[in-house]
């Protein structure tokens, strides 16, 4: 018998058979509770962390698939059963992949069922489920001490409106750990507005960040609100804060400090109600012993410090996130009956992945764009990698002799083809600016229009 301890929420819209399972799991001893919908469902969650759901795949607003994402959301550990139809199997079988222990097709004997729940328990009690923590943006998926770390440090972020600087590599997940934190506070309804600090030309950005009126210089034919204002309420992002000009940095201090700007052009103040997070691919610290960023921006903004490890430290969440991606992709071009061999997966967590997550997916996404659904192998990877490795090594090490800027183009071109010509995220695999990428494509003479 179960442990009267453990509880469960069945989630089912079939009063029968809702009412059927919850007298089932009280005799058993479950502390129980029911709901008919998704809507039912997640205010539910909002309260309470469940050892166990059980739920239909389809219900009348929505699918179990949300109510196990929401229950992952707060509560990693919680195991999820899904029942469905034999007609969406598959879709369980997707579900699976994403973090349900098992599914049943309805209709399910109790008898089968409270035996799955006790295995399911069991083994989330014994293993660490990989943890999806999800935002408007995409999944955060892993399981390894250093990201469940991250995790809980992002939630205890979220519970206030500190300002929060994210420090990490290139390809780890910045922007999804930031919307995370947006959409786990209190600002969650409110506007989330993000700023690549890079990506702008630097004679805009003063405009970008905090508007301009009209006629403030030429073409300003209107007035217009900037990024800080357009997100008041909310949470505005920082993109690449390392890339902000120090004569604009001033300003800046002044907004964080004061929540208030002034457009240009303009002599009236605009208040704000603002939280703000700012991300960089470099060390900040380095840069103001550098003087190349100023020390008491630096404080203003690094009140909260999060950081993402980079793949190669993390090194477990390889095959959950190869999985992951899988599962995601094989829906997407609507293959069936792909299965990552053991090989493959242990030799992903070889790789060094200079480009961390953001590689690895684009990696899996070839890999199963050409292996038309089949079974995927160590051969696979040795194909689909562009720069095939020995075994045990992590990163090609430079022929001795070679000319350093044909050693820089062709790792620029490889850097490029990798991300398939998307010159922000190459830029953030180098660890350069854009404008800088933008410079070494035209000093190389390489297509612009190829990597737009």
């Amino acid at each position: 018998m179960t442990k009267t301890a453990s509880s469960v929420m069945v989630v089912d819209d079939e009063p029968g058979i809702r009412t059927a399972l919850c007298a089932n799991f009280v005799r058993h001893g479950w502390n129980v509770e029911a709901a008919s919908s998704l809507r039912e469902a997640l205010r539910y969650l909002q309260a309470t962390a469940y050892d166990l759901i059980v739920t239909d795949m389809r219900l009348p607003d929505g699918n179990g698939m949300e109510v196990m994402r929401s229950a992952r959301r707060s509560s990693p550990t919680t195991a999820v059963i899904l029942l469905t139809a034999y007609g969406s199997v598959p879709d369980a079988v997707d579900a699976m992949r994403d973090g349900a222990l098992d599914y049943l097709t309805k209709p399910a004997p109790f008898e089968r069922l409270q035996m799955r729940a006790e295995q399911v328990i069991e083994r989330a009690r014994q293993q660490q489920p990989a943890a999806v923590q999800s935002c408007a943006a995409g999944d955060i998926v892993g399981r390894s001490a250093a990201l469940m770390s991250t995790f809980q440090r992002a939630r205890a972020a979220a519970s206030t409106d500190a300002d929060v600087l994210i420090e990490a590599e290139s390809g780890t997940g910045k922007e999804l750990l930031a919307r995370f934190v947006h959409e786990s506070s209190e600002r969650a309804q409110k506007p989330f507005v993000a700023v690549n600090c890079a990506a702008v030309p630097e004679a805009l950005l003063e405009s970008e960040l905090f508007g301009h009126g009209r006629g403030a210089f030429t073409g300003a034919i209107a007035a217009k609100p900037g990024r800080f204002e357009l997100a008041n309420g909310g949470t505005i992002l920082l993109d690449e804060i390392g890339e902000m000009p120090l004569h604009l940095q001033p300003k800046l201090l002044r907004v964080l400090q004061e929540r208030e700007i002034e457009r240009l052009g303009e002599a009236r103040s605009v208040r704000l109600d603002i939280r703000v997070i700012a991300t960089t691919n470099v060390s900040l610290a380095a840069m103001v012993e550098r003087n190349e960023f100023r020390s008491d921006l630096y404080y203003r903004l690094n009140v909260i410090p999060l950081s993402l490890p980079p793949l190669r430290e993390r090194r477990e969440d390889i095959p959950v996130l190869a999985e992951y991606f899988a599962a995601r992709y094989a829906s997407q071009f609507h293959l069936s009956h792909v299965r990552l061999e053991p090989e493959f997966l242990a030799r992903l967590q070889m790789h060094g992945w200079p480009g961390n997550v953001r590689e690895l997916a684009n990696f899996m996404r070839r890999v199963l764009t050409l292996s038309g659904g089949q079974a995927i192998d160590l051969g696979s990877f040795e194909r689909e990698m562009r720069q095939p490795l020995p075994q045990g090594e992590t990163s090609r090490a430079p022929v001795p002799g070679r000319p350093f800027r044909e050693v820089e183009r062709e790792h620029l071109e490889n850097t490029l083809a990798l991300t398939d010509g998307n010159r922000t995220h190459a830029a953030e695999m180098l660890g350069i600016s854009l404008r800088t990428l933008r410079n070494k494509i035209r000093e190389y003479g390489l297509p612009p229009r190829r990597y737009a």
